[in-house]
C-alpha cells in the first residue's frame, strides 16, 4: 500500500519536470533557434564520441602504406593522412577524446569554482580576502603560459590534460559564481533561514546552490567550449594527448607538412573543430538568455553576479 501510494505521489512531480523541459525545449527552438541550432550539434558531437566504434569504418591507427594521402573517394570519405589512415574514422575518434577531455576537465573545473565561490562569497571575512588574493595571483599569468609550464612539468597525457585544464579554469571561474552567492545571500530567505537558526551548510546547499544554478549551467558550458579549444591547443603544439590516439588538433599538427600537398588534410579537423566550439559558444549564449533570472521575475541577475565578481 505505501508503494503504491509513493508511486502514486511521484507521478505529479515527474511530470511536473517532464513539462517543464518541454517548455524549456519549446522556448529554447521558438526564442532562439540559433541556440537550437548549436545544441543539436553539441548532441551530434556528443552521440558521435558515444558511439565512434560504432560510426568509424576504420580504426583510428588502421595504417595503409599502399593508401597515403589520398583524396577523398567512395572508400574513404575525407581522404587518408600520410600513413593511410582513414581521416574521417580519426576524426570521429578525434570527438570521443575532445568529450572526455571536455567533461571531465569542465567538471573539475566548475566543483573548484563552486566549492571556492559559495564558500567565500558566503562566509567573507578574512577567508573571502586571503582566497580572493590567492585567485588574483593565479590570474595574472597568462592561461595558455600556465598550461605549457605545467605540461611541460607533468608530461603530456589525457589525465594530466584534464588535471591541468580543471584546476585552471575552476581558480579563474571562482569569481563568478562568488559573484552570484554574494547577490544570493542578500535575499530574504536567506536572511529568514539564518533567523530560525539554519546551519551554514543548510544556507549554503539548500538555499543557495541551487539558487545559483542558473550562472553555474551558463558557466558550464562556456568552460566546455574552452576546456576543447584549450586541449586542441595543447596537441597542435605536441603538449596533449599523444600519438596515435587522435585529437582534432594533433591532426591539425600532423597535416602542417602537407598544406600546400593535401590541404583538406588540415581543413577537416579545422572544420569539426570549428562546427563543435560554435555549436557549444551558441548553445550557451541561448542557455544565458533563458535562464537569466531577470527574464523569469527573479530579483537577482547573472549579469549582476559577474559584476561584483570584478
Amino acid at each position: 500500500m505505501a508503494r503504491n501510494t509513493f508511486s502514486m505521489d511521484s507521478q505529479p512531480s515527474l511530470n511536473k519536470k517532464m513539462g517543464a523541459v518541454v517548455k524549456f525545449l519549446d522556448r529554447l527552438f521558438r526564442e532562439k533557434p540559433l541556440g537550437a541550432v548549436g545544441a543539436v550539434i553539441f548532441l551530434i558531437m556528443l552521440l558521435t564520441g558515444f558511439f565512434a566504434n560504432f560510426l568509424a569504418p576504420y580504426g583510428y591507427n588502421e595504417i595503409n602504406p599502399l593508401e597515403m594521402l589520398k583524396a577523398p573517394s567512395a572508400q574513404f570519405w575525407l581522404g587518408t593522412d600520410a600513413l593511410g589512415r582513414d581521416v574521417l574514422s580519426r576524426i570521429i575518434y578525434g570527438a570521443r577524446i575532445s568529450m572526455i577531455v571536455g567533461f571531465s576537465a569542465t567538471t573539475m573545473s566548475i566543483l573548484i569554482s563552486v566549492l571556492i565561490g559559495i564558500t567565500t562569497g558566503f562566509f567573507g571575512g578574512k577567508y573571502d580576502l586571503i582566497m580572493q588574493r590567492l585567485v588574483d595571483s593565479w590570474m595574472i599569468f597568462p592561461g595558455l603560459v600556465v598550461l605549457i609550464v605545467a605540461i611541460s612539468i607533468t608530461g603530456p597525457g589525457l589525465w594530466n590534460i584534464v588535471f591541468i585544464l580543471g584546476l585552471t579554469y575552476g581558480i579563474a571561474g571562482s569569481r563568478i559564481i562568488r559573484g552570484a552567492t554574494l547577490s544570493t545571500k542578500e535575499e530574504i530567505y536567506v536572511h529568514a533561514s539564518n533567523a530560525i537558526g539554519a546551519s551554514s551548510f543548510r544556507q549554503l546547499f539548500r538555499h543557495i546552490l541551487p539558487n545559483i544554478m542558473a550562472p553555474v549551467i551558463i558557466l558550464f558550458t562556456t568552460r566546455l567550449a574552452a576546456v576543447i579549444l584549450a586541449e586542441a591547443t595543447m596537441s597542435f603544439l605536441g603538449l596533449g594527448v599523444p600519438p596515435p590516439t587522435p585529437t582534432w588538433g594533433g591532426m591539425l599538427n600532423e597535416a602542417r607538412g602537407y598544406m600546400l600537398q593535401v590541404p583538406l588534410l588540415s581543413i577537416w579537423p579545422g572544420v569539426a573543430l570549428t562546427l563543435a566550439i560554435y555549436g557549444i559558444n551558441v548553445f550557451g549564449d541561448a542557455l544565458r538568455d533563458l535562464l537569466d533570472p531577470r527574464l523569469r521575475g527573479g530579483l537577482s541577475s547573472y549579469s549582476d553576479s559577474i559584476a561584483k565578481s570584478t
